[in-house]
């Protein structure tokens, strides 16, 4: 099959496309036919090895990258099911995390797939995985929303922001985004009470109070950022940060556990979403929300299997709008 691999870390110009070994369904597992799948900086992350106190941790790799294919979210149909996996069929249309998503085929075990709702298209599927658990997770396990609260979004428009906009009004919350003047009226078209334009205005500095800040940016001090929550306000930490660093946002994360004891503010970091125990749940939810018209991934752009590097280039940049996706012909 199909690939694109990295046989070093680097910068997107280490990818190439290859053939490779199509993947076996071993017991509990699942084999994917790749029909999109997504882009997320998570994926820029493990393709520099970045930051690099993550290498000597294990899950990326010391000298070399520990996966030679790329990407985590997909969305395409069953082809094949091992002893014990249950649930998908053989044809059956899913979306989920599946390792080495960045190929004509993927697998993955059972648990971190769901049926892909009939109203998607695979590439707007494949937007899900990742971006909206980690909006789930960010504002209702973390941050603790409940219905009636302010809530700010700082990132609004890019795909974690989409998706938290969406997640946040459906809760019954009253939702500020913060965004670039060329997604505002995007993100006001989410449900969006209330959107600041950043190159005009500083939110830290309106006046306004919320009960929970959702902050995928990483770019305000942290005291500027409490004096934005109400005295018992949640602040949830969704990273940001540049290639390069030796902690990255491993860093501003550290900073915002260190103080939390000092506070009376809750500050809470948040870790992407990559497959753990309660993820299967996090992606029936989101694909509820979507097949009852309350979450509509937001696809920015699209490009084939063979130009992934010029994806991957694109959301490592920082300004992309909603997701982007790669499909696979």
């Amino acid at each position: 099959m199909k690939a694109i691999v990295q046989e070093r870390f680097g910068p997107p110009d280490v990818l190439r496309m290859a053939e490779v070994e199509r993947p076996e369904a071993g017991h509990g597992q699942v084999v994917v036919r790749v029909r999109a799948a997504a882009v997320n900086p998570y994926d820029w992350h493990m393709l520099r090895g970045d930051p690099y106190v993550a290498r000597l941790m294990g899950g990326v790799g010391l000298r070399r990258p520990k996966s030679r294919v790329a990407g985590i979210d997909a969305a395409g149909e069953v082809v094949a099911v091992g002893a014990g996996a249950g649930g998908p069929r053989v044809g059956d249309e899913v979306l989920g995390f599946c390792p080495g998503a960045f190929a004509e085929y993927a697998c993955t075990t059972a648990g971190l797939l769901v049926p892909k709702p009939a109203g998607l298209t695979f590439e707007e599927a494949a937007a899900v995985p990742m971006a909206a658990v980690t909006a789930l997770r960010g504002l209702r396990t973390v941050g603790g929303l409940t219905a009636g609260q302010r809530v700010l979004v700082n990132g609004a428009g890019g795909g974690i922001g989409t998706f938290a906009v969406q997640i946040a009004v459906a809760s019954g919350a009253e939702v500020t985004g913060v965004c670039g003047t060329g997604n505002v009226e995007l993100v006001r078209s989410l449900g969006a009470a209330h959107v600041v334009d950043y190159t005009r205005e500083d939110f830290t500095g309106r006046g306004e109070r919320y009960d929970v800040i959702l902050d995928n940016v990483g770019g305000r001090p942290l005291r500027h950022l409490r004096r934005a929550l109400t005295p018992a306000g949640t602040l949830v930490a969704n990273g940001g940060g540049s290639p390069g660093h030796v902690l990255g946002v491993l860093g501003s994360l550290l900073r915002v556990v260190a103080a939390d004891p000092f506070v009376r503010q809750r500050l809470r970091p948040l870790l992407p979403s990559v497959p753990d125990g309660p993820v299967h749940q996090e992606l029936l939810d989101v694909t509820a929300l979507v097949e009852a018209g309350r979450l509509t991934p937001v696809v920015d752009r699209t490009y084939p299997l063979a130009d992934t590097a010029a994806g991957v280039r694109h959301v490592e940049q920082g300004h992309a709008r909603g997701k982007t996706v790669i499909t696979v012909a």
